[in-house]
């Protein structure tokens, strides 16, 4: 596995380049001006093969800046349209982990509907006429201390749907200072929320291909 600073580069070939996204980072630049993902894939892709000029990377699918995990890039327009197509016909599948306050059962799933606050860039659950239907499934993995690590097969990709629809249904996310009341900010907690398996395939040769990562080795992953 290839390093790039602090960027693990889990595979590459002439069409794909996939890496494991640091958390809190974004993945494109964004009104913090901070360092993104995406230029510095790019950066990176410039000077191993000396591109000259503006270097072509597709941005296919996304995490939230304080969620790590796999993503995939493409490296040519073709890839990018196949495996857009591939998310659109529902042939990826994203699977995350997270801990999670309370004890749930042990498997299930949560269909809500979400719409997006764009001026404080929040999503919620509303009605079936207002939102877009949101599906995720989720298996319980083990549970500790009042925190449940859970499994989670994402069958809709709507903004932050999995912390929505957790907290929502009463199982915040360890660290989300966004849907969780119960968060204290120390400017340590992260998020417990991690893309951990990602499976597609090629785009040119229709391989199905299956990237895993270890759940960081950092508390409250450290429980379990």
């Amino acid at each position: 596995m290839e390093k790039y600073q602090n960027i693990n580069i889990l595979y590459e070939d002439n069409h794909l380049l996939v890496v494991n996204k640091p958390a809190n980072m974004p993945v494109c630049l964004d009104s913090s001006n901070d360092i993104d993902l995406l230029s510095k894939l790019k950066e990176y892709l410039k000077i191993k093969y000396n591109k000259p000029g503006n270097v072509y990377l597709g941005l296919i699918h996304r995490l939230d800046r304080p969620v790590e995990g796999i993503l995939v890039f493409a490296k040519t327009s073709k890839a990018a349209s196949r495996l857009s197509k591939q998310i659109t016909d529902n042939k990826f599948k994203k699977t995350y982990y997270a801990v999670i306050e309370n004890k749930i059962e042990n498997e299930g799933s949560f269909i809500n509907y979400l719409t997006k606050d764009e001026k404080t860039n929040t999503s919620y659950v509303t009605s079936e006429s207002n939102g877009k239907k949101s599906i995720l499934e989720y298996k319980l993995i083990d549970y500790k201390d009042n925190l449940s690590l859970v499994k989670i097969n994402l069958i809709t990709g709507r903004h932050h749907q999995i912390r929505v629809q957790f907290s929502h249904n009463g199982y915040p996310l360890y660290g989300d200072h966004k849907y969780n009341k119960n968060f204290i900010n120390d400017n340590k907690t992260n998020i417990a929320l991690i893309a951990k398996e990602l499976s597609f395939y090629h785009p040119t040769t229709n391989e199905l291909l299956t990237f895993e990562i270890e759940l960081p080795n950092k508390y409250p992953y450290t429980l379990f």
